[in-house]
């Protein structure tokens, strides 16, 4: 190691500061642990990132004292209603008023913000620290293999940070996954997704979640604050560049085509292609999420499918289940050898919850993706039947939404 690196020493500490990260992050600072966050935005702009939060999650956050910090500042939007067209003739409507056990709805809060609150209440606590512009580029190890922090670089040059745990929490395109060694595999899957933001047409209400299908096509409409959408409209995978060569008026079209009260908007807002946002759309499988001194959570350790929103709950989920695993550890006096046995018994815990998840991401995947006449009929048959059994109906979107209630 080089003498001109800089050092920090930390119980825990956390690449990436996303909503997994500082969730875990505050949670083991509210237990009194030395944690140190690593993340490279200077500031949190992430307009396209996911914003849907589920009502479990959303009942934690109650829990956790974070709503109301969240509720005064008014910046979210509470989900009653999710509508499915298929073909032009609506499909399926679901009401979160009549299923939700408890009165918790889905709740669009705008990543920005939630970032934001985690932080500053992690910021409340003396053993918490968050470097903002900084990235891995390599972890440490002993001699015998066991990760014992990272070596990142930042403004003020390179850092080596000491930890007796560190967590990948980096996202989708994680470098702690990279750099570990733990095996994995990515799966593309046969689309990808442009995010884009327009105002909220008048006609229609600011909390119902909208899917509009066509054949092998479909575009996602989510109402967010203040009185706006995020849209998502699916494209083949690797296809940007042929429509971009079609251009925006094209582009304009298609979205028209899925839902006509966009049209003006679209045309209006939609006037550079940076105002679109692409996302790739693939599925990570991490068999094993931990070595000896090092853990991944969220994205890092699950990348799964936008389908219905669930990589935001799945990362603040797994933060709440790893912290008083990682803190009873620490606690130990062989500390080590006690948190190898945390992080094993962390991914038991949350493995069977995220492989449902994608399970039922990989079932609508496929019949998003249908596109022969007989199976799209199919299709829209299979959701009819639904819609026309409410006890069918709650029981699924319980078990999607609200699954923390079920167990």
């Amino acid at each position: 190691m080089s003498e001109q690196n800089a050092r920090l020493r930390a119980d825990v500490c956390v690449i990436g500061g996303g909503p997994g990260g500082l969730m875990l992050g505050l949670q083991l600072a509210r237990r009194g642990h030395r944690v140190v966050v690593v993340e490279q935005s200077a500031r949190y702009k992430r307009h396209f990132r996911g914003e849907s939060v589920s009502p479990d999650s959303v009942r934690l956050l109650h829990r956790l004292g974070l709503m109301d910090t969240i509720a005064a500042r008014g910046d979210f939007a509470r989900t009653t209603r999710f509508e499915i067209s298929d073909g032009g003739a609506p499909a399926l409507r679901v009401d979160f008023r009549d299923i939700s056990p408890d009165g918790s709805l889905p709740t669009e809060i705008p990543q920005q913000v939630l970032l934001e609150v985690l932080a500053e209440e992690a910021a409340r606590h003396p053993g918490f620290t968050l470097l903002r512009r900084s990235s891995v580029i390599d972890l440490l190890s002993s001699a015998d293999g066991r990760i014992t922090g990272a070596r990142c670089t930042g403004a003020d040059g390179p850092l080596d940070i000491h930890a007796d745990l560190t967590v990948g929490a980096d996202g989708r395109f994680s470098s702690v996954l990279e750099l570990s060694g733990l095996p994995f595999s990515k799966r593309p899957l046969g689309r990808d997704v442009l995010w884009f933001k327009v105002p909220l047409p008048d006609a229609w209400d600011d909390d119902t979640v909208r899917v509009r299908i066509d054949r092998d096509r479909h575009a996602l409409m989510l109402p967010t604050h203040p009185r706006s959408l995020r849209v998502g409209l699916n494209i083949p995978k690797g296809g940007l560049k042929q429509v971009r060569a079609q251009g925006l008026a094209a582009l304009h079209g298609q979205i028209t085509a899925f839902a006509p009260e966009l049209g003006p908007a679209v045309r209006t807002h939609l006037t550079r292609w940076s105002d679109l946002s692409l996302l790739d759309i693939f599925t990570t499988s991490v068999p094993r999420w931990s070595r000896p001194g090092l853990v991944l959570i969220g994205d890092a350790a699950h990348t799964l499918s936008p389908i219905l929103g669930q990589g935001v709950n799945h990362a603040l989920m797994d933060a709440l289940a790893l912290a008083p695993l990682v803190s009873r550890a620490l606690a130990a006096p062989d500390r080590h050898r006690q948190l190898t046995a945390a992080v094993t018994r962390f991914q038991k815990l949350r493995e069977p919850a995220v492989e449902r998840t994608r399970r039922t991401q990989s079932a609508q995947e496929r019949a998003f993706g249908l596109a022969s006449a007989p199976a799209v009929r199919v299709r829209q048959q299979a959701y009819r039947l639904v819609d026309s059994q409410p006890w069918l109906k709650h029981w699924l979107w319980r078990r999607i939404y609200y699954p923390l209630r079920l167990a």
